[in-house]
């Protein structure tokens, strides 16, 4: 039961790691990976933003190796927690926001439209400076709000 607790916990706080990645690195440092993500149209099926896909796996493959190989089990239900919300994050984000791929197309969910609405403000600002909206899964009641969803 703690390992469970430790993976859905990890997602969680996963999600505010993710924030200040956004916020700090994609939109600070790491602009030079993260501007073709704000470029319209983007030809090409990769972007130099999946890099940041890889930034997430290392330590989730490496406290997985981790975890399996010693007595500190517990390493490898953090590495679940990780791999878990990059698979949401892969499919909320690249799936269900960006179309990347054709899956969950048409969807009424609240939560979802919400979600899309928030993301697409981030995009709205195509340059580094003056976004909002840096989280996945979390989205402010103001984007209910303005989708008439509450």
């Amino acid at each position: 039961m703690l390992y469970a607790f430790t993976t859905i916990g990890v997602f969680l706080i996963m999600e505010g790691i993710t924030w200040l990645t956004h916020k700090y690195v994609m939109h600070g440092f790491g602009w030079f990976l993260h501007a073709d993500h704000h470029e319209p149209g983007y030809p090409h099926v990769f972007e130099k933003n999946d890099a940041f896909f890889v930034v997430f796996a290392v330590p989730s493959i490496a406290l997985f190796f981790l975890g399996s190989y010693t007595p500190q089990t517990y390493l490898f239900f953090i590495g679940l927690g990780i791999l878990c919300y990059g698979l949401a994050y892969f499919l909320v984000h690249d799936v269900l926001i960006h179309r990347r791929f054709s899956w969950f197309k048409n969807t009424n969910n609240k939560y979802l439209k919400a979600l899309r609405k928030a993301h697409k403000v981030h995009h709205k600002n195509m340059g580094k400076e003056d976004s909002q909206c840096f989280g996945m899964l979390f989205v402010p009641l103001k984007y209910f709000r303005e989708q008439n969803l509450i």
